[in-house]
């Protein structure tokens, strides 16, 4: 017998926007997952409002209405804090260093860290799009550490090999790898095909 999916079962992920460059990774993350019909829950840093208006013409608002719900990220006591609420897990589009060590010393101070957390003890999948560069000795043990704890450490890195022939594409290649960690696949991803696909150099 089949049974119907009820609002607890549907798939939905967490969506952080911490105050990193890059804020471009989190606004598209929420168009995607609303095109998969994935239930998003947008929690954005005070810092991500700031970078939001540097980077972008975009308001907070504009980027609220791309999300299934918004949380306030001082609301520590938010569904999404909580490990009996269900979901696939959290991404982090972009993740700050300062986020990222909170992550992984355990020390949640906001709704954002807290999130993170809580999707790790329940050992859910927690990706964080790492925007700094270059990295001091503390910036890789920290990323050492939050690895341990179960995190996906995944700096926006290009891939050329998919040729990509704007920002938007680079973007979208980048979040598509990120998706399929979830087994989303928002039909957006340059598959390498193996040596076949190679053109040849002469």
């Amino acid at each position: 017998m089949n049974q119907k999916l009820s609002q607890e079962d549907k798939p939905r992920v967490i969506v952080g926007i911490s105050g990193a460059s890059g804020v471009a990774y989190g606004v598209r993350l929420l168009e995607l997952l609303n095109a998969c019909g994935v239930e998003s829950h947008l929690v954005m840093s005070r810092a991500a409002q700031v970078t939001l208006s540097y980077e972008t013409s975009m308001k907070v608002s504009d980027v609220e209405k791309l999300a299934t719900v918004v949380h306030s990220n001082a609301d520590i006591g938010a569904a999404c804090s909580s490990g009996s609420f269900k979901t696939l897990g959290m991404i982090i589009a972009p993740c700050s260093v300062k986020t990222m060590s909170e992550i992984a010393t355990g020390n949640t101070a906001n709704l954002l860290s807290r999130a993170a957390d809580v999707a790790l003890k329940e050992r859910r999948r927690v990706v964080l799009l790492l925007r700094e560069t270059p990295l001091h000795l503390g910036h890789i043990r920290t990323m050492a550490t939050v690895t341990e704890a179960g995190a996906i450490v995944f700096p926006p890195v290009p891939a050329f090999y998919a040729k990509p022939k704007s920002l938007a594409d680079m973007i979208d290649h980048t979040l598509g790898r990120v998706l399929d960690l979830f087994h989303i696949d928002a039909g957006i991803v340059q598959r390498w095909s193996g040596e076949k696909s190679r053109p040849s150099p002469t």
